[in-house]
This record gives structure tokens, sequence and C-alpha cells, in this order.
């Protein structure tokens, strides 16, 4: 009988992967360490302290772009999440038909784009509105956000439809429920780990994100990252690692919150 091919049997394959780790995850190893320097620099040791996280923690700067940030995010998974979910429903619970995979295709279209593409269309397009109407509010980074969570939200949203038997929704209406009550009791309970799973995405993808807010945004609307962007072209000190620190903490926590979520089986 033939062997079946695994590419983890081929000689080298660990020591390739294991050193591609160690380059990966060395820097943010180090990114963290250096987090609780009591000193102030990023590259010489003084000692352990937790000064440069009470430091950011008062600092003003941060805590409206924090702030700026949570909210920007959670207004932009929401939306994303609530469109990203009927479209989903609109490009599964559906017969095959001409122009089905077309709209597949352009709903996911922010993915296979490069980002910064994306940053300059908005920025030549908000920029015309912004004339036009003399508008500068932060309206323009909402929908940019938004706009670019849609497919983060809708691939997990169409996946745990797609593993989901039609049969509980066939018996609800042979039942007599109206689509809303088959879609209420039947639908909504068993899609909400992949909403839940949606929102989390797209919130972190707002969250992180750095080259579409550089672009849109307006004087006074620093989020987290591009206010350390910012900070990275000034003077360099601890506080950013702490920081990217809470970060990266917070980032873990919803992919793997995440990872779980849509582990589970309808």
């Amino acid at each position: 009988m033939a062997r079946t091919f695994s590419v983890r049997t081929q000689p080298g394959f660990t020591f390739i992967a294991m050193f591609c780790f160690f380059l990966l995850y060395l820097p943010i190893v180090t990114l963290v360490v250096y987090a609780f320097n009591s000193g102030q620099s990023v590259a010489i040791w003084e000692g352990f302290s937790f000064r440069w996280f009470e430091s950011a923690w008062h600092n003003r700067a941060v805590q409206e772009a924090s702030l700026r940030s949570i909210f920007l995010a959670a207004f932009a998974a929401t939306l994303s999440t609530l469109v990203a979910t009927m479209a989903a429903l609109a490009t599964t619970r559906t017969a095959p038909y001409p122009g089905l995979t077309f709209k597949y295709a352009f709903i996911n279209q922010p993915l296979m784009v490069p980002e910064i593409v994306t940053a300059v269309a908005l920025l030549i397009v908000f920029s015309r509105i912004k004339v036009w109407t003399g508008y500068s509010g932060i309206a323009y980074l909402l929908a940019a956000h938004t706009a670019f969570c849609i497919p983060f939200a809708y691939l997990p949203i169409r996946a745990r439809l797609e593993n989901m038997d039609l049969t509980l929704e066939r018996a609800a209406a042979d039942l007599y429920a109206t689509p809303w009550n088959a879609f209420k009791r039947v639908t909504l309970p068993l899609l909400w780990p992949g909403i839940i799973a949606g929102f989390m995405l797209a919130f972190v993808i707002s969250l992180d994100d750095v080259v579409i807010t550089e672009f849109v945004k307006s004087g006074g609307q620093e989020t987290l990252p591009t206010y350390m962007l910012g900070q990275l072209r000034r003077v360099v000190t601890p506080e950013i690692n702490a920081i990217a620190t809470v970060f990266l903490l917070i980032s873990v926590a919803f992919v793997t919150t995440f990872f779980i979520i849509n582990r589970r089986k309808p």
C-alpha cells in the first residue's frame, strides 16, 4: 500500500518550523520583557518595574486615543457584523444562481486588495466629500473601519451557516412558523456562536488597524495605533512597550475566544 504523504515527516521540517517561530516570536517576547524595564532605554535592562504601565495609564493622550480606538472598534464591529450576518443569510440560505460567485468575491474583495490601495481610495473619496460638505468629523473613520471589517465578520458567519443543517428550519416552516419566527427561534440560536466570533474578529481588526486610519483620520482623531506610530517617530521609551503589551494581551484574548467559539459545531 502507498504511504500517505505528510509534510511533517520530511527531513528538516521540524527545524525550519521551529526556526520560523523563533524569528516570529522573539521580537514580541523582547518587547514584552522591556515593557517592565525600570529605565528609559528600550535596549538596556535596568531592573524590573511597572513604571511604564503606570505612566501610560496616567497619560492623557493615551487615554483619549484608547477610548477613541475602543469606541471606533465597537461601532465598526457591531455594524459590520450586522451587515455580514444579513449578507451571509442572503448568500447561503438560497439556491445557487448565476452571479452568486460574483457576490462572494465582491464581499471578500477588501481581503484581496492591498490595504494601502483601499486606504488611498478612501482618502481620495473622503477628501472630495470633505470639500463639498465641510465636515471632517469621526464619521469617515467609522465608515472606513466598518466597510473594511465586513468581510472579516462575514467569513465565520458564513462558515457557521454552511455547516448548519436545514432540517430544523424546514421543520419550523412545516409547523407554520413565519420566516421571522423560524429565524428567531431556530436559525439565530444556532448561528449565535458564529456571530460572536465574527464580531470579535472584526473588533480586533478595527482595533489594530493603522494604514486605513492613518490615511482617513483628521487632526485630533488619533487612535492608539496611530499614536504609537507617532511616538516612534519622536522619542522611544518603554511606555510604548507597555502600551503594545496591553494591546497584545487584548488581541490574544479576543482571537483565542474567537478560535474556541468557532470550533464549536452546530
